[in-house]
């Protein structure tokens, strides 16, 4: 026995949904006056259809721009070992010379903190 109310699965990828609407208004088109989407009131495909290509390309868009973020966090990633250990060198040194007052290291940018660390307890 067939399945009487079968399952028609909308993607919930964003590019995968605009493939899927970019065929289902070219197969609008392509039918024209005798198309049945032409009976939908209030989300016609004549207002929808159109937007599909600048949603399109501005998921590119998007995509893009994600792709040139990622590869500028790599850059800046590697530009941050040299610098940590500037940052670290400088420190130590800092903390060298000013080993009566290391508040002064403050002038330098460095956030100082004069109590004690708070010790972690074990959780029985």
């Amino acid at each position: 026995m067939a399945n009487t109310k079968p399952r028609v699965i909308i993607p919930r990828n964003p590019a995968k949904k605009l493939d899927l609407a970019s065929q289902i208004y070219a197969k609008h088109l392509d039918m024209a006056n005798e198309s049945p989407l032409n009976a939908i009131q209030g989300n016609s495909w004549s207002l929808t259809g159109p937007e599909i290509a600048n949603a399109q390309k501005l998921h590119q868009q998007a995509e893009d721009y994600k792709h040139m973020s990622e590869l500028a966090y790599q850059q800046r990633d590697i530009l941050l070992v040299k610098i940590d250990k500037s940052v670290k060198s400088s420190r130590d040194l800092l903390l060298g010379v000013h080993r009566e007052n290391p508040k002064s290291l403050g002038r330098w940018g460095f956030e100082v903190h004069d109590s004690h660390k708070a010790s972690k307890e074990k959780k029985e």
